[in-house]
């Protein structure tokens, strides 16, 4: 299947849940990460692309879970992702937008999708932690909410190689183009 390039004018990148207790889990493979992301965010910003960031987090107690959900009522009772921040490697700039998400999707319980549309977003460059999670979720309902889609196949990892595998070579390519900060960062400079 063929993807339109990403086109400056009508573009955003993705940068999910790249924040410290996150990158922690996995600090090796997160940490292989920064590069290509800086590379790309800084493309995008010199190109005029919006750069949003996306992240997961709670409020004191976390009354946003609910007991039945397996997943994050283990984070609940752990106590994590309490109002955390982007990781300091991938800083914001001034007037960047940060979205809080309250599920693995980046359109779940956030604004996101208010966002993108505001600006006239209708191609988004995902990247981010984890494949199988956060990428994964949001680019099935991006799709269903009819954007164009490109995943930075070097800008995002898994715990589970073989799943990081699967997902950007059979599964993503049904929906979106797979490709590397380099060749996003080439049709961006185009």
């Amino acid at each position: 299947m063929n993807f339109p390039a990403p086109s400056a004018a009508d573009s955003a990148l993705l940068i999910m849940d790249m924040q410290p207790s996150i990158v922690a889990l996995r600090p090796q493979a997160a940490a292989a990460l920064f590069e290509p992301l800086r590379a790309l965010r800084d493309a995008a910003r010199d190109a005029a692309v919006p750069v949003i960031y996306v992240v997961v987090g709670f409020r004191p107690g976390h009354p946003e879970i609910a007991a039945s959900n397996a997943q994050f009522s283990r984070i609940k009772a752990e106590g994590r992702l309490l109002d955390e921040d982007v990781h300091p490697e991938l800083s914001p700039a001034a007037g960047e937008v940060v979205v809080r998400k309250r599920r693995i999707s980046a359109f779940a319980g956030s604004d996101l999708d208010v966002v993108l549309r505001a600006q006239n977003v209708r191609h988004l460059m995902l990247a981010g932690i984890s494949t199988s999670g956060v990428v994964l979720s949001t680019l099935r309902q991006a799709a269903d909410l009819d954007y164009r889609l490109s995943v930075v196949a070097d800008g995002c990892m898994d715990p589970d190689d073989e799943v990081h595998d699967v997902l950007l070579r059979k599964v993503f390519p049904r929906q979106a183009e797979v490709a590397t900060s380099q060749q996003l960062i080439d049709a961006l400079r185009r």
